[in-house]
């Protein structure tokens, strides 16, 4: 059955993240502080090692500008934390509304850049980033798609099970709410996986992979807590990777 794997990542992100819940409301905050950081640089050293894909930084570099600038004409970010914001208002009460102390904005600039982000809303936006960013979301897809393979997806989903659980510790039900992104990209990738297949090569995967590291790296910064990186406004980015491997990559 095609668009299975997509299915049993879903449900192991909504399994995960409602275990994550129930055991982080028993954890001190230092711990989940702890364990937040402990995600940030795991996040940081996937991201390096999928950047090192790449034969030509300079298309990596062109990729990433590009993407950055049509993402920030589009408003990816904000419309992105607004999906999260009106599944949130959804649910009918705003879940997990204070934002734990480490994720708070450091200055008064970062709290006008964020001035109504939930914890639910962030972990919404950091958990769709981290479980749609990556070769196991493309070529799983791909494969889910041509062939109803499910076995990278499968993998894909028992690392984003184990993943939500630890990110729902500190960041709440608005992980389990990247179900719905995961729902759209993932399954729009494996709907589309004919044309993907016929028009996709290794050099552009490896491309796309190499710009998703950067956007990982992005996310470990924002988990440290180290710089309020817009990834989301980079997501365009993905698109245009392979793009420019068509024109220019040899």
């Amino acid at each position: 059955m095609r668009g299975l794997g997509t299915l049993l990542n879903i449900a192991a992100v909504l399994v995960g993240a409602g275990a994550g819940v129930l055991i982080g409301d028993r954890l001190p905050e230092r711990v989940r502080v702890t364990i937040m950081q402990g995600l940030g640089l795991l996040t940081m050293f996937l991201g390096f090692r999928e950047a090192l894909l790449t034969r030509n930084a300079l298309l990596m570099l062109g990729a990433l500008l590009i993407g950055g600038i049509i993402g920030e004409l589009l408003h990816v970010e904000d419309r992105l934390a607004s999906i999260g914001t009106r599944i949130e208002r959804r649910i009918g009460r705003r879940v997990d509304q204070d934002v734990p102390e480490h994720l708070e904005p450091a200055d008064a600039a970062s709290a006008t850049a964020k001035p109504d982000r939930s914890r639910f809303v962030d972990g919404f936006l950091v958990a769709s980033l981290v479980f749609c960013v990556g070769p196991l979301t493309i070529l799983g897809s791909i494969q889910d798609g041509l062939s109803g393979d499910i076995d990278l997806l499968a993998t894909k989903s028992a690392l984003d099970g184990f993943a939500a659980l630890a990110f729902a510790t500190t960041l709440g039900w608005g992980v389990a709410a990247s179900v719905v992104t995961i729902a759209v990209l993932q399954g729009g990738l494996t709907a589309s996986a004919v044309l993907l297949d016929d028009v996709l090569t290794d050099r552009m995967i490896d491309e796309t992979s190499a710009v998703g590291g950067l956007l990982l790296i992005g996310i470990g910064l924002r988990l440290l807590d180290i710089a309020e990186v817009r990834v989301a406004s980079f997501l365009p980015a993905l698109l245009v990777a392979p793009l420019l491997v068509a024109v220019f990559g040899r």
